[in-house]
């Protein structure tokens, strides 16, 4: 479990990511990169990957990045920004921080000649580093960027909106089904124990499309503290776990994508057409047959603001909800 405990003060320093962060969507890709062949959701846009064939230079990051454990910090820097930037901050990490994060990847394993350098400092070996970035970045992640960014993008108005029609304690309330606010602490399903003491410093959340199944954080407690979650919660809901049971009717009534964006469009306390093709992974044509049938039911309204359109649930919508919950 990890226990982050908020003072008055922090409460009023959240802060949430305006775009996806490059160097936690590199971190959290190079996971699903090494996991499993079959996974539900990155499965294959992983196995597309390596078949079209990965820099060496992949290896030095996978090095850095198992699936499993503990993954450096100073690979995650504060600095937000595109991956020109990360890269930056990585390759000026100071040597009294290199040498203990690397000493703790290492644990029992012996580190490879490139990754010694790397803890001593040497400019070589953080360059090597830090086009080992750039280049996985253009080979790997930029022709997803587009999908990664409209997830993110989505999941960040529906906090948003949460943080305007109900501050912070509906902002954290809603932040994802392995998180629970009880005031002061906020509560999340993690491997290992481990307490954040915010002090005063706020906390930045970022939701993340390579984040999947638990949230993650930082180890080193002096870095800006930050939780990220996963952007995908709709996506994992349907895939991962079977259909809830209080939502059987509605899914045999409306069939299961149209029963999903309904309930999306509830959750979330409305959705953009983009933002609701890009949580539940369907095309812009598709999100717009489903919410069309819907708003002609009765079931949302949709309301334009300049280029965009925004679907809210009606309280017909909200009664069909409720009444097939009731109904199981």
């Amino acid at each position: 479990m990890l226990t982050i405990h908020f003072s008055a003060d922090d409460l009023g320093r959240i802060t949430l990511a305006s775009e996806p962060d490059a160097a936690w969507e590199m971190l959290l890709s190079l996971h699903a990169l090494a996991g499993p062949a079959n996974h539900v959701v990155f499965g294959p846009w992983r196995n597309q990957a390596l078949d079209r064939g990965l820099a060496p230079s992949t290896g030095l990051l996978l090095a850095l990045a198992p699936p499993r454990g503990y993954s450096p910090d100073f690979l995650t820097p504060s600095t937000g920004g595109g991956l020109d930037s990360v890269a930056d901050a990585v390759m000026g990490t100071e040597r009294r921080r290199l040498r203990p994060q690397i000493a703790l990847l290492s644990g029992r394993r012996a580190p490879t000649p490139w990754m010694r350098s790397l803890a001593q400092g040497d400019l070589a070996a953080l360059k090597r580093l830090g086009a080992a970035m750039r280049q996985y970045h253009a080979n790997v992640l930029a022709r997803p960027w587009n999908r990664i960014r409209s997830v993110v993008e989505a999941e960040r108005a529906a906090r948003v909106r949460d943080l305007l029609e109900g501050g912070a304690e509906r902002l954290l309330s809603n932040l994802h089904p392995t998180i629970r606010w009880k005031p002061p602490v906020l509560q999340v399903n993690y491997p290992v124990n481990q307490q954040l003491h915010l002090d005063g410093r706020g906390l930045r959340l970022i939701p993340s499309y390579f984040c999947w199944g638990l949230p993650i954080t930082l180890l080193d407690d002096h870095m800006t503290p930050v939780l990220v979650y996963p952007a995908n919660r709709a996506l994992q809901r349907i895939l991962i776990h079977s259909p809830e049971p209080d939502r059987t009717p509605l899914s045999r009534l409306l069939g299961q994508t149209r029963a999903a964006v309904l309930e999306e469009i509830a959750t979330n306390s409305g959705l953009t057409g983009g933002g609701i093709a890009g949580r539940l992974r369907l095309s812009p044509a598709s999100a717009s047959e489903h919410t069309t049938t819907l708003r002609q039911a009765g079931l949302i309204l949709s309301r334009r603001a300049g280029n965009t359109v925004w679907h809210t649930v009606t309280p017909l919508g909200r009664d069909l909800l409720d009444g097939c919950r009731s109904l199981h």
